[in-house]
C-alpha cells in the first residue's frame, strides 16, 4: 500500500492548465486560433482554441513523423470517422478533423477537468458513492460507442476527463492510429497492460466485453489507488493479467463483488454495460439515482475544475501592430548624385564601457536597412558630421539624413559583431551550425527563479555536436521545482550490459554499479524471448515507482513533462519507442520529482545506451 503512504509535504503547486504557445507552435490551424497549449504526448500537441461561435475546443495535432506515414493516415481517417458517428453525453464530442492536411488534426469538445489519473495521483483513493457514479456515466459511454460498432481498446484513467456534470470518455483516432501504425507490426498490442483485457494481451479477438474488463480494472483503481494487477515491466503485468486473478484488497466490500465479474478472464462472464448500470443506481450509496450533483466528487476535485473552467479569451500572441511615421518635414528633392565621402575616424571604445543591447530601439521613426557593401571597420567608429553650409536656415540637409542613415547601418552592425565577439568563450551545448539560431538562443539561456520552464533539447543526430538535454541551467530552474541534476552525460557500454548492468541514479546524476541501491534509478531490462533475442526497455527500480512518458519533440520543460504524464503516460518503455533522439520523462510517484534523460543512443542489439540526464526536485 504504498500509495496510501503518500504525504502532502511532497505536493507542489498545480502546474498551470494553459501553457503558452512555444515558438515552434503555429498562431492557427485551418481556421483555428490557438490560445494555449493544453499538453503534448506521443501521438501530437493538444491546444485550447474555440469555435466561431465562442465554445472552447481542444484540437489536437499530429506529430510530422506520423502525418508522413500512409498508413497511419488511412487508420486515422478511419478511426475519426468512427468516433464523429459516437454521440454519447459522456464522451467528448468529435467535432471537426483534417484528415488530408500536412499534418492531420482533431477537434473535440473541450472538457475543464483533469483526468481521473491526476485525480487519484493528486487526491488518493475516491469515495464510494464517487466510485459507482463514475462506473455508470462511462458505462453509459461505453453504450453510445458500442452503439455503432466500435470498441475503445484503451479505456484507461488517462483517458476519463472528470467534468462538474460527469465523466467524459476521451481518446478517439489519434491515438488508436497511433498505436495501431507504430506497435502493430513489431507484435505489441494496442493499449495500456494494467487495464488491458486477457483476450487483447493474447491478440485476441476484439469485442465490447473488452472494455467492459477495462472499466472493472479503472474502477479498481480509482477507488483503491492501486491498479488490480499491480505494476512493473508491461511482460510482468501482462503475465498477471492473463493468469491470475485482481488484488482488490484495497477496494471497499461494497464494490468488490460487482469489479470482480468486470475482470472475469472470459469475456461471456462479464456484465453488459446496462447491467453495470441498474447495479451502480440500486446501491444504497446512491440512493436509486445516478445524479451528478455539486457534491458528487470531493472538494479538492470540484476547485480543480473550477480552476480548468477560468479560460484564456485573448490570443497569446496578438499581431504587432505596425507604428506609423512621424510626420516627415519637407525637404528639397534629393538630386541624382553619388553620395558625398563621410570621413571615418576609428575608435577604440574605453576599458569598460557598456555598449547597447543588440538590436535596442534608438529611434521611434523607422530607418533605413544597412547597405550590404559597407565593409565593417574596426570595434568602434565615430563620425564626423560634415560641416553646415554658410548662408543656409537651419533645418534637415539631405546630407545630415544620409550621415544619420549611415550611423545607424554601421552601428547596429558593428553592436552585433562586438557582443558576439564577447560572446566567443566555449559554451556547452551548442554547434556551429546552429548556434544563430532563435531556438538554439532561448534553449541556451540561463533562467532564473520564477521564470518559465527551461527545456530539454534531444539529440539532433548522429553527427550532431548539441549536448543531449542543452539548455538547462545549473543554477536556476522552472518555477514548481528546484534543479538537481543539470545536463550530465552517461554512457552504459554494451560490455556492461547484462541483468547486473550499471544503471542511472537520477537523483545523483551518476552510474551506479552493479549490486548498489538507489533511492530513485532507471535501469534496463531486457524482456527477450528465446533464441537470445533482445527487446531492452528502461525500467524504474528504485524504492519508489515512477510514471513514464516518451517525448517526440526536440525539447520538452518539466512543466510540459508533467502534463504528458498526466495526459498521455507511456507502457512502452523499449528502445524501439524510447529511442535515440526522443526524450523521455520520468516522475517520482511519492515526491512528485521529474526528471528528463535525452537519449542518444539507445542499441536494441547490443544494450548500449548513451543519455543525458536532468533532474527537478517537486516544490510544494
Amino acid at each position: 500500500m504504498r500509495h496510501a503512504c503518500r504525504s502532502v509535504a511532497f505536493r507542489r503547486a498545480p502546474a498551470p492548465v494553459f501553457q503558452p504557445l512555444l515558438p515552434d507552435d503555429p498562431d492557427e490551424v485551418a481556421g483555428y486560433r490557438l490560445f494555449a497549449r493544453l499538453g503534448a504526448g506521443g501521438m501530437g500537441r493538444v491546444y485550447l482554441s474555440y469555435t466561431p461561435g465562442g465554445r472552447p475546443v481542444a484540437l489536437k495535432v499530429v506529430r510530422p513523423e506520423f502525418a508522413e506515414d500512409s498508413e497511419f493516415r488511412r487508420r486515422f481517417s478511419q478511426e475519426v470517422a468512427n468516433a464523429q458517428r459516437i454521440h454519447g453525453l459522456y464522451t467528448a464530442q468529435v467535432i471537426d478533423s483534417g484528415t488530408a492536411a500536412d499534418a492531420p488534426w482533431l477537434v473535440t469538445a473541450y472538457v475543464p477537468g483533469p483526468s481521473l489519473q491526476q485525480v487519484v495521483r493528486e487526491h488518493g483513493p475516491l469515495p464510494v458513492r464517487t466510485v459507482l457514479l463514475l462506473l455508470g456515466g462511462i458505462a453509459e459511454a461505453l453504450q453510445a460507442i458500442h452503439s455503432v460498432s466500435v470498441v475503445h481498446r484503451d479505456l484507461k484513467p488517462a483517458n476519463v476527463l472528470v467534468a462538474a456534470d460527469g465523466p467524459r470518455v476521451i481518446d478517439f483516432g489519434i491515438a488508436r492510429a497511433a498505436d495501431a501504425t507504430a506497435l502493430t507490426g513489431t507484435g505489441y498490442r494496442i493499449g495500456s497492460p494494467a487495464f488491458m483485457a486477457p483476450e487483447q494481451a493474447q491478440g485476441g479477438a476484439i469485442t465490447p466485453a473488452t472494455d467492459v474488463f477495462a472499466l472493472g480494472a479503472l474502477a479498481a483503481y480509482v477507488a483503491s489507488g492501486v491498479p488490480p494487477f499491480g505494476e512493473g515491466p508491461e511482460t510482468a503485468v501482462l503475465y498477471r493479467v492473463v493468469h491470475e486473478q485482481p488484488d482488490l484488497a484495497g477496494v471497499p466490500a461494497e464494490l468488490r463483488e460487482l469489479l470482480l465479474r468486470c475482470l472475469a478472464k472470459s469475456p461471456e462472464e462479464r456484465p453488459k454495460p446496462a447491467e453495470i448500470i441498474e447495479v451502480a443506481r440500486e446501491h444504497p450509496a446512491v440512493g436509486g439515482q445516478l445524479r451528478f450533483a455539486d457534491n458528487w466528487l470531493p472538494l479538492p476535485v470540484s476547485t480543480e475544475i473550477t480552476r480548468r473552467s477560468d479560460l484564456p479569451r485573448t490570443p497569446p500572441r496578438p499581431a504587432p501592430a505596425v507604428p506609423s511615421a512621424p510626420p516627415v518635414p519637407s525637404a528639397p528633392p534629393v538630386p541624382a548624385m553619388a553620395p558625398p565621402t563621410v570621413p571615418v575616424t576609428v575608435v577604440e571604445p574605453p576599458s569598460g564601457a557598456v555598449l547597447p543591447p543588440q538590436g535596442a530601439e534608438a529611434f521611434t521613426a523607422p530607418l533605413p536597412p544597412p547597405q550590404p557593401t559597407v565593409q565593417l571597420p574596426a570595434p568602434a567608429v565615430a563620425l564626423a558630421p560634415a560641416p553646415a553650409p554658410a548662408g543656409k536656415r537651419r533645418g534637415v540637409s539631405w546630407r545630415t539624413l544620409l550621415t544619420v542613415a549611415l550611423v545607424m547601418a554601421l552601428g547596429g552592425a558593428l553592436v552585433g559583431v562586438l557582443l558576439s565577439r564577447g560572446d566567443a568563450g566555449p559554451k556547452t551545448g551548442s554547434s556551429s551550425g546552429n548556434s544563430g539560431s532563435g531556438q538554439q538562443q532561448a534553449v541556451d539561456a540561463p533562467t532564473t527563479p520564477g521564470a518559465d520552464d527551461s527545456p530539454v533539447t534531444a539529440p539532433t543526430g548522429p553527427d550532431s555536436t548539441d549536448t543531449p538535454g542543452g539548455g538547462v541551467s545549473a543554477t536556476g530552474g522552472p518555477t514548481g521545482w528546484t534543479p538537481l541534476v543539470s545536463k550530465v552525460e552517461l554512457d552504459i557500454p554494451a560490455a556492461e550490459y547484462s541483468s547486473e548492468a550499471y544503471r542511472v541514479d537520477l537523483t545523483a546524476g551518476k552510474l551506479i554499479a552493479p549490486g548498489t541501491n538507489g533511492k530513485w534509478v532507471l535501469g534496463l531490462h531486457n524482456t527477450g524471448g528465446a533464441g537470445g533475442s533482445r527487446a531492452n526497455t528502461f525500467v524504474s527500480d528504485g524504492d519508489d515507482d515512477s510514471d513514464f512518458a516518451v517525448i517526440t519533440d526536440s525539447s520538452v520543460t518539466p512543466g510540459q513533462c508533467n502534463t504528458a504524464l498526466d495526459t498521455h503516460p507511456d507502457s512502452d518503455l523499449t528502445f524501439g519507442h524510447a529511442g535515440a533522439g526522443r526524450l523521455l520523462c520520468v516522475r517520482d510517484r511519492s515526491t512528485h520529482d521529474i526528471a528528463i534523460a535525452a537519449i542518444e543512443v539507445a542499441d536494441e542489439q547490443t544494450g548500449e545506451v548513451k543519455l543525458s540526464v536532468s533532474t527537478w526536485q517537486g516544490g510544494s
